[in-house]
């Protein structure tokens, strides 16, 4: 298949980089690079999403430059589950194209195993999306890294000028931050600045022309519809006796008036 992306990039910074295998490993997406120093910066695994399949081949890659603009990039993998096995082989060809690069893909592979069970249109679009994100990082790589700029950079150091992020960083970290609302060294600026309070003779005026005060009433119990409702009065056993006393020396006069006269009758 061929591909190509365009990057706002000259092409001899992007030669600069694809002339470092370690720079293009770090431009490798998904590549998780082996500890062991000795089998390159180009070894590691690989984890590739082709629609809803997700395999990791274990492998390595290897960068050779055919021509100025050419470069060849030649790698094998096998999976780490499985027994399957991937080759590959991409030729990619620079280009300056006005202000930037033109990035010319021609890529090719053979794979068995889970790989080959892929359906065409979707390795098609997973391997592009993987060119293009590859082009991104290979930019972004090469513009980290471009000599006119860390030259530029290198000249505003010796001239003591930060830049524009210096001056924005300065410019945020020597501002005056405000203090806050209830700092208590404000306390008698506050009071300074609060409203003078009337006399007693004025609020008391006021409140013989206007009514109770405001202190008055949010003291003095509701009324009307939403008042409490009284609790109903509660009486003492000494109350209860005091009526009770009379009614039972009422009742025992009777009875005994009631006695004597059914003897006389007998």
């Amino acid at each position: 298949m061929e591909h190509q992306v365009f990057v706002p990039v000259p092409a001899d910074s992007l030669r600069a980089v694809l002339r470092d295998p370690a720079r293009v490993a770090r431009c490798v997406p998904g590549l998780q690079q082996d500890a062991d120093a000795e089998s390159g910066p180009l070894s590691g695994r690989l984890k590739v999403r082709v629609g809803g399949n997700t395999v990791t081949y274990r492998g390595a890659l290897s960068i050779t430059e055919r021509e100025p603009d050419v470069f060849a990039v030649d790698g094998e993998g096998t999976e780490i589950r499985g027994s399957g096995t991937v080759k590959l082989s991409v030729v990619l060809r620079l280009t300056t194209e006005g202000d930037g690069s033109r990035l010319d893909f021609t890529a090719g592979a053979t794979a068995d195993g889970r790989a080959a069970s892929f359906a065409p249109e979707a390795t098609v679009t997973a391997v592009r999306r993987f060119l293009d994100r590859a082009a991104e990082h290979l930019a972004a790589a090469a513009v980290l890294s471009d000599p006119v700029a860390e030259a530029e950079e290198a000249a505003d150091a010796a001239d003591g000028d930060p830049g524009d992020v210096g001056e924005v960083v300065a410019s945020v970290f020597e501002a005056e931050v405000p203090p806050p609302s209830l700092d208590p060294f404000l306390e008698g600026e506050i009071e300074e600045l609060a409203a003078p309070r009337p006399p007693a003779e004025a609020a008391h005026a006021r409140r013989t022309m206007i009514g109770r005060s405001a202190e008055e009433v949010d003291h003095a119990p509701p009324r009307g519809r939403y008042a409490p409702v009284p609790a109903p009065a509660s009486t003492t056993a000494g109350q209860n006796l005091r009526w009770l006393a009379p009614a039972a020396a009422l009742a025992v006069a009777s009875a005994v008036v009631l006695g004597r006269a059914l003897r006389r009758r007998h």
